[in-house]
């Protein structure tokens, strides 16, 4: 299904920001982020939950509509570690629809009337994914990513599948993890499929490179990436420029964009998908 899809939108058969069977975008313009900033304990749940309960707090008054946490934030994204084993990643994984950790996330948005995107390990069917789930104001699972792009300190989870957005009262909401930005076709298929802000839990480097890499993914697909990462958070918009950024100290940035200025003319416009068939050969 993933092919066919890349395929359809490669070819032009989709229209670019409109995706098959997506409501209308939502008639909301403006939203206040919230990227959580804080380098989780490996392992220990219980000590990361509190951190976040802590930093949600924080926001509290401030009119902030999604938050959004580093990459498997909940068990302080263990899978590098040098303890890690796949029995061990099982064990600290949640079944999204029966954690007690999820079941009160859900309980947060609701109670503060807010999105919420969670990294956590997800168990589903015995498989343990990278994942992001997303909550929305009423507390209801929204859905849950997982990441695509697998690499060697990532082998203790299985590869997510594909690459869906959802519909919000801003329009359509794509997340990638962390690695998955490396790879431009990740952002420009959540784009096409109508995502005007990617939100992008993260655990890996920060850098220079970094920065010009989600600036260069935010020009090329004219729209806002929300990168939350434990040591930097870092918005950037649809000119490829910065729109906030805080890096080292523990906080939340908290910075609000108006999703009318990633618009659909210039690069997404412009295209030619009649010659990037090589892309899915």
């Amino acid at each position: 299904m993933h092919r066919i899809l890349l395929l359809a939108l490669l070819a032009g058969t989709l229209s670019p920001c409109v995706s098959a069977g997506e409501p209308a975008p939502g008639s909301r313009t403006t939203v206040r982020l919230g990227l959580l900033r804080a380098v989780p304990e490996k392992w220990n749940l219980e000590r990361n939950f509190e951190t976040f309960l802590e930093f949600l707090e924080t926001t509290r008054g401030h009119g902030v509509d999604i938050v959004i946490t580093p990459e498997c934030w909940l068990d302080g994204y263990a899978a590098p570690a040098d303890d890690s084993t796949r029995e061990r990643i099982l064990s600290v994984a949640q079944k999204p629809d029966e954690s007690p950790y999820l079941r009160r996330v859900a309980r947060e948005a609701r109670e503060r009337s807010m999105w919420i995107c969670f990294g956590f390990t997800s168990l589903e069917n015995g498989r343990a994914f990278n994942a992001a789930g997303l909550w929305d104001a009423a507390g209801e699972l929204v859905g849950v990513y997982h990441k695509t792009h697998i690499q060697t300190h990532d082998v203790q989870y299985d590869r997510g599948e594909s690459l869906p957005v959802w519909p919000s009262p801003w329009g359509p909401l794509g997340i990638m993890i962390c690695a998955d930005r490396r790879w431009p076709e990740t952002a420009r298929t959540l784009r096409l499929q109508g995502a005007k802000i990617i939100l992008n839990p993260t655990y890996g480097f920060h850098n220079d490179l970094n920065e010009a890499m989600m600036r260069t993914r935010s020009f090329e697909n004219q729209c806002f990436i929300a990168f939350a990462h434990p040591e930097e958070s870092l918005v950037t918009g649809p000119k490829g420029e910065i729109v906030a950024q805080e890096k080292d100290s523990r906080g939340v940035l908290m910075c609000e964009i108006d999703v009318s200025r990633a618009r659909d003319d210039n690069h997404l416009q412009d295209r030619r998908p009649d010659l990037y068939g090589a892309i899915v050969e």
